[in-house]
């Protein structure tokens, strides 16, 4: 996601002021979300600097077809626990790819946040991170599905703590991007969905936010700009819904070039995806408007995300200069939530995508321990 939310912002401000794989596991519909299938120690290569244990884990989620696997990864501080074990951190990534050969317990943690990610475990948290459904595991990534990507995030941190009885119960979900839209998915679902675990609230930087706002301008006539970019994340974001929605003949929409990417998009790795679509436009991708009433519904269904019912403290954190999700997109969330009586903590900084999440880092880690300090049920 980088130069095409420019695009949407523009066209969502407008709506406002006119108002290695995974062979296919068997899954009995009695497996209970996340329960584990597997688990490894990870390879060297892919450890994070301060991790004491690593681990590469497949474990049970649930996606919009039933109970399904998902795999992913966990990282352990060095030395001993803390009494009540370990607080666990539950990483939610950015966009990485839509293949199995992008997905993180496949290469590690993207550079761009590795040492991120490694401060949490130099601060004494375990760190949980998922994959998501369909990176590492059969099916069409649900790119974008935030109720799907959510309960990866939750069930990661089950699994991890099957994975590892050094871990505590008491769990904050943190995430960029992509990852800050499941972050928030997550925390919406986290005490209803897993009751069990001491969920104590959230962070996500970068939200993607009101995109289905751009539905009705959508269409042969789309504007040219960010081309390969633009193009990458629309294809990812097509192939999941045409998943969630096959009744909705997604590909009665689509050009034949529009068709041979969607149909692509799972199944090549990043940067050759990046390369098939270099000088495509999303405009050539589509040969009719996206605005059938059906279509729409479905688009908010699938995309939007809830501003009511956060039951544990949320930090929403924006650059002001990110072009990947540009600030007006996330002030307008922040401002619907607020609007309906939730509660929220959103702060702006001056820098990028990446930048915004190093430059809060800091103020981040004081949100979290303060959270942990919090006596809501007890670790353990």
């Amino acid at each position: 996601m980088r130069r095409w939310w420019r695009i949407v912002a523009l066209l969502a401000l407008v709506s406002v002021l006119g108002a290695p794989t995974v062979g296919a596991v068997p899954v009995r519909p009695d497996d209970r979300p996340g329960t584990v299938i597997a688990s490894s120690e990870l390879p060297a290569e892919l450890r994070l600097p301060g991790a004491g244990a690593a681990y590469r884990m497949t474990y049970r989620t649930t996606d919009r077809h039933g109970v399904t696997p998902c795999t992913g990864m966990l990282f352990v501080p060095a030395g001993p626990p803390p009494d009540g074990g370990w607080p666990v951190i539950a990483w939610a990534h950015g966009t990485v790819g839509n293949s199995d050969y992008d997905a993180p317990s496949v290469t590690g943690v993207d550079t761009e946040s590795r040492d991120y990610v490694s401060s949490w475990l130099q601060r004494g948290y375990a760190v949980a991170a998922t994959d998501y459904v369909g990176l590492g595991t059969p099916g069409v990534p649900p790119y974008l599905d935030g109720k799907v990507a959510g309960r990866s995030v939750v069930d990661s941190v089950r699994a991890s703590r099957e994975v590892d009885d050094t871990l505590s119960s008491s769990w904050v979900t943190v995430g960029l991007s992509q990852g800050g839209q499941a972050s928030v998915f997550a925390a919406h679902a986290a005490t209803t969905y897993a009751p069990e675990l001491d969920y104590r609230g959230a962070v996500a930087g970068g939200v993607p936010s009101n995109i289905e706002l751009v539905a009705p301008w959508s269409g042969p006539w789309f504007p040219p700009q960010g081309l390969a970019g633009l193009t990458v994340y629309m294809s990812y974001l097509i192939a999941g819904f045409r998943d969630a929605y096959p009744e909705l003949d997604l590909d009665s929409y689509l050009t034949e070039a529009g068709r041979r990417l969607v149909d692509a998009a799972p199944e090549l790795p990043f940067r050759e995806f990046a390369r098939l679509t270099r000088n495509v436009s999303v405009a050539q991708m589509l040969s009719r408007g996206l605005d059938a009433p059906d279509l729409q519904s479905a688009l908010r269904e699938y995309l939007e995300v809830p501003v009511t019912d956060y039951d544990r403290p949320l930090l929403i954190v924006q650059g002001v200069t990110d072009p990947s999700v540009p600030f007006p997109l996330t002030d307008k969330l922040a401002a619907d939530m607020r609007r309906a009586g939730t509660p929220l903590d959103y702060r702006m900084y001056s820098g990028g995508h990446f930048g915004s999440m190093y430059q809060s880092a800091p103020e981040q880690a004081v949100f979290v321990a303060a959270l942990f300090r919090e006596s809501t049920r007890g670790t353990g």
